[in-house]
């Protein structure tokens, strides 16, 4: 069975050195440092690789760590996401049997992201883009975005989006005062998830995909914590004047990944509200790789835990080979 994992994170110099430049957090998930996330997040050769057989990942669509170039300067994010592009293309172009690779996007100018997606798409030969959620205070459904939705609509090509941070007005609302935790929580523990997650509801309750009905977004985290309550928020729709069914929407627009997370539980909802034929798989390489607090099984992919995961899913042969790669080919197959 082949795997294609459709997060599996990178830093590479040019957004490196930007963030120097700009004077952002130097922390592990933007490449800082010697810890072993840091490391691999650099590295995209031999040690890559040796990490991917060990998941058990046959090929991984490389994206930049979260949030790309979205908090940079307008002309700086212009400027380190062409040449992002350039250097995901020379990695995927080393070893074009294991890599392919989303584009990094300047959302902070409509055109420019809009040309950049092209240029990637057409030149390059990605399959697609990588987006952080908003940019500044623009959230994902404001009318910026529009100019980007339509050529992705029209280039055949899928959004993948991954979280960034809340805002700060969130964070001492919902994760002060309570200690150390307070920073994890906001993040990847919990508050990403909301943050990206309400985000979608607003692209789709403000008629992002009634105006472009073709656009195809990529949903990690098993569908940022909303797929578990569109029982309930669809009860909404109407009131929301949408068009159609809240599911609808889901099962038409979306394509769900687990990011690593190998809960059963998820595993099985997932594929009960979208069905297999919406499912992609991910490992979020390097953040789920090796690491096992007190014995947690659920977020880590190492020794084979993202092969085994899937091979042991309660799903046909058919089924597996579909989220393993199929869907992929399938969704990416529009450009061609």
């Amino acid at each position: 069975m082949r795997i294609i994992g459709v997060e599996e994170t990178v830093v590479v110099p040019a957004v490196h050195e930007a963030y120097k430049r700009a004077g952002s957090p130097q922390i592990p998930a933007r490449g800082f440092g010697d810890s072993p996330i840091a490391r691999n997040l650099r590295e995209t050769g031999e040690r890559r690789l040796a990490h991917m057989d060990d998941q058990g990942i046959d090929v991984a669509v490389l994206s930049l760590s979260s949030p790309g170039v979205q908090d940079l300067p307008e002309a700086e994010a212009i400027a380190v996401a062409r040449e992002a592009n350039d250097q995901l293309a020379e990695i995927v172009a080393a070893h074009p049997d294991r890599f392919q690779a989303f584009a990094a996007i300047p959302t902070q100018s409509p055109a420019a992201a809009a040309a950049e997606l092209e240029r990637a798409v057409v030149e390059l030969g990605f399959p697609g883009a990588m987006l952080y959620g908003r940019t500044g205070d623009k959230l994902a459904d404001h009318p910026d975005n529009d100019e980007l939705y339509a050529t992705a609509e029209r280039l055949g090509v899928p959004l993948h989006f991954h979280p960034q941070t809340p805002v700060q007005p969130v964070i001492d609302a919902y994760y002060s005062g309570i200690g150390p935790i307070g920073a994890p929580l906001a993040g990847a523990a919990i508050g990403w998830y909301y943050d990206l997650g309400v985000q979608y509801l607003r692209m789709i309750f403000s008629g992002v995909f009634d105006r472009f009905p073709d656009l195809q977004v990529i949903a990690g985290h098993w569908g940022e914590v909303v797929l578990f309550y569109l029982d309930h928020t669809g009860f909404f729709a109407e009131a929301g004047g949408l068009q159609r069914p809240l599911a609808d929407y889901f099962k038409q627009n979306f394509w769900v990944a687990g990011s690593g997370t190998n809960s059963p539980r998820y595993l099985r909802w997932t594929a009960e509200v979208m069905g297999t034929d919406r499912m992609l798989y991910s490992t979020d390489y390097p953040f789920t790789y090796g690491f096992r607090p007190g014995g947690f099984p659920y977020v880590d992919t190492s020794k084979g835990a993202a092969r085994s995961f899937l091979e042991s899913a309660p799903f046909t042969d058919e089924q597996k080979a579909d989220i393993a790669h199929r869907n992929w080919e399938r969704l990416t197959a529009r450009a061609s």
